[in-house]
């Protein structure tokens, strides 16, 4: 970033655009502050000159946390379509959707890893860098396999509507083929134009199921957010062809120790397992991970099919690996009673828990038992013991209780972050909607893999070995700000641009169990920035930590195949190990699996709208309590209590007075009644819509009369 003069009065509104033209990518707005040494009251001016400049349109992003740069500007991440090769034989490309009025940028892609390459037509995302005036050069990120142009929806007498709730209307299907005989209900794929048309056609790809199918919600959820399906056919032949165990000289014998699995009872690939003992300084504890990296090998088929997907996609029917299944649930997993490839991490505690010192080393090990979070939570409480093992199930937690002081004395941010589960009868239709939960026996493990994972980073920082970190930033200034502005609507006490976990959890311990905890626990959960993958270490604020780096999880996701390759290379412990090719692309590879987890986070969570939508289908008219998660300009979102479930209460729904919508607050106020609906505020609500479909529900709260129009408050 180019540095600025400090200056003694703020800047104005033509040295802020020049600096902003200076850059050769966005920068945030805390970015633009440090730049100009901008702090306290100045910072509202600050404010007014970015509107200002984003009003005349000069400017773009800023809002949610976005980066800001010019109009011209392409943003870091751009979907492209790629549209032909220059002299060197690189592709060109151009941005997917661009103003008619300005002029076309050239994009040249100079690093490609997708299997197969990138060609001519193919819509790809990728990662951008300004090298000139309107020439940017770009690294491919991931392939639209369902391009932007193109949509999931459900075929009716000739017609096709997206499944999309965004996207609300008719197309007819056209270029059906003869030999393919659509019902009504099916589930298709097809290409929608891309300018507005009176009476849109959308042109037929595929049909992919009906949605009268019991797994439905989930086949839709993988093509409309393109998740990969199928393995290539080398990555497939080199599965069937992985022996086990290795015998080498790279893995230590390890099977006299009684490692343990501790899972959830629907789980089926185990990638951890642990053991622990008590010494006299302390205790003595070792995370048994899978040895992925000896069966993945840098540049072979199964490591491209694995960095394509990124992670394992979880739905309540099924799971979309990011390993075939003769590694996922074979010969990687760590199986009971079977000899499986292990990367251990070995932690020496003092006896309240402090670090005294680590290593890791390659081994073969044995679990001698599957083990599920209730069958341990009943032995930690003392109900039913599990017989043979009690005296490592009670080390195990011993060492959960003082890693649990250390962590309380270390600030973590403990927000209350409920999840909907899914539970499915044999034949896929849902049988219950459940919030999921939290056990000890859950907590005891993610401890001790909190404890290998910074273990695992600190080895490699100080082995001076390129990895890639787990990486979460403190709250952006904008999201700090408007966190605040709810907080004294409520007569809370804001937080400081230098605010640390324990000042939040300062605020959610005095909204704990009064009418506002719901909503400041939302909020403070929304003010928070998003983790994502680095090679750059800026620490964990989430979790208090300065050095942290996924390990535990190698089957499941790629950041720990890669954690385990720097590991390797570190401390020479054989084959598999990170090359300098791979650490060269780091950058790439980062902004690519962090953008996988964020796409499979999304399939998951509109898996589970449509399963819950499905399960609520039927039942209009019933009455049911939640709690008003969102005030917008347009109405309110309410989660209903019983199911976790997502709905919407449109203004048109809002009856009996005329509201005023108040931003900063979170809430409508009748004009007439004064009557007050608030982020947090418990509701009961009539279900009036259900659409399966789209997973959308439809509310009206139950003391709804009479229609009013409703007018946003004046500022």
């Amino acid at each position: 970033m180019k540095k600025q003069t400090k200056k003694q009065t703020p800047p104005t509104m033509e040295e802020v655009l020049d600096y902003l033209k200076a850059q050769s990518s966005p920068v945030t707005k805390r970015d633009v502050a440090r730049a100009f040494h901008i702090k306290g009251n100045d910072r509202i001016h600050l404010k007014k000159i970015l509107k200002d400049l984003k009003e005349k349109n000069e400017i773009q992003g800023g809002s949610g946390g976005r980066k800001i740069g010019l109009t011209d500007a392409l943003p870091e991440r751009v979907v492209v379509e790629i549209t032909g090769l220059d002299s060197m034989g690189d592709l060109l490309a151009r941005p997917l959707e661009w103003p008619a009025d300005k002029p076309m940028p050239q994009i040249t892609i100079t690093a490609d890893k997708l299997i197969p390459p990138a060609g001519v037509g193919d819509i790809v995302q990728v990662s951008v860098k300004s090298v000139g005036n309107k020439l940017y050069e770009g690294a491919t990120l991931r392939r639209m396999t369902a391009g932007e142009n193109h949509m999931v929806g459900i075929y009716e007498d000739g017609y096709v509507h997206s499944v999309d709730r965004r996207l609300s209307r008719d197309f007819e299907l056209v270029r059906v083929p003869p030999s393919i005989k659509l019902q009504n209900k099916d589930i298709v794929v097809a290409d929608i134009p891309m300018v507005r048309d009176r009476n849109p056609k959308a042109t037929f790809i595929k049909k992919i199921g009906n949605f009268t199918e019991a797994f439905a919600p989930t086949l839709i959820a993988i093509y409309q957010h393109s998740l990969p399906v199928a393995f290539t056919e080398a990555a497939e032949k080199q599965a069937q062809n992985l022996k086990v165990p290795p015998v080498d000289k790279d893995h230590e014998d390890l099977r006299q120790i009684p490692f343990v699995t501790i899972d959830g009872a629907d789980a089926r690939d185990f990638d951890d397992a642990v053991w622990a003992e008590e010494t006299n300084e302390g205790f003595h504890v070792m995370v048994g991970i899978a040895d992925v990296a000896w069966y993945v090998r840098p540049g072979s088929a199964l490591d491209m099919d694995a960095r394509l997907r990124g992670n394992s996609t979880y739905f309540p029917d099924r799971v979309l690996p990011m390993l075939p299944f003769e590694l996922s649930n074979g010969v990687c997993s760590l199986n009971p009673n079977e000899t499986r490839a292990s990367m251990v991490c070995e932690v020496w505690l003092n006896k309240q828990g402090k670090k005294l010192h680590h290593t890791f080393r390659r081994a073969l090990i044995k679990s001698v038992c599957r083990l599920t979070y209730p069958e341990v939570q009943d032995a930690l409480d003392g109900k039913t013991p599990i017989v043979g093992l009690e005296q490592e199930i009670d080390t195990l937690n011993k060492v959960y209780r003082v890693l649990t002081k250390l962590r309380a004395n270390r600030g973590v941010l403990e927000l209350d972050v409920p999840e909907r589960q899914v539970i499915l009868d044999k034949k896929g239709h849902v049988k219950a909607i459940k919030v999921r939960e939290s056990l000890d026996s859950m907590k005891l493990i993610e401890e001790l893999m909190i404890l290998a994972n910074v273990s695992a980073a600190e080895t490699l920082e100080s082995a001076d070995v390129p990895t890639m970190y787990r990486v979460h930033d403190r709250p952006s200034d904008e999201k700090r700000e408007r966190l605040n502005a709810f907080l004294t609507s409520l007569h809370y006490k804001g937080v400081r641009e230098d605010a640390v976990p324990k000042d939040f959890n300062a605020i959610l311990l005095k909204a704990d169990g009064t009418k506002q905890d719901y909503a400041i626990n939302e909020f403070v959960l929304r003010s928070q920035s998003q983790a994502e993958y680095s090679p750059n270490n800026i620490g964990h604020f989430g979790l208090a930590l300065s050095h942290y780096a996924h390990f535990t999880s190698p089957i499941r996701r790629y950041a720990d195949v890669l954690v385990h390759r720097a590991l390797i290379r570190a401390l020479k412990l054989g084959a598999g190990a990170l090359t300098a090719e791979e650490a060269d692309t780091f950058e790439n590879i980062a902004e690519h699996i962090s953008a996988t987890e964020r796409q499979s986070a999304a399939a998951e969570m509109d898996a589970v709208d449509r399963y819950t939508a499905s399960f609520l289908a039927g039942r209009e008219g019933e009455v049911f309590t939640g709690r008003i998660s969102s005030v917008t300009a347009f109405g309110l979102f309410v989660a209903i209590d019983e199911y976790g479930a997502d709905g919407f209460i449109p203004f048109r729904l809002m009856t009996g007075d005329y509201y005023e919508y108040d931003d900063e607050a979170q809430r409508l106020v009748g004009r007439g009644s004064g009557k007050t609906y608030q982020m947090g505020d418990e509701i009961r609500v009539i279900l009036m819509e259900c659409e399966p479909e789209t997973g959308s529900l439809l509310f009206r709260p139950v003391s709804a009369k009479m229609s009013f129009p409703t007018r946003k408050r004046k500022k």
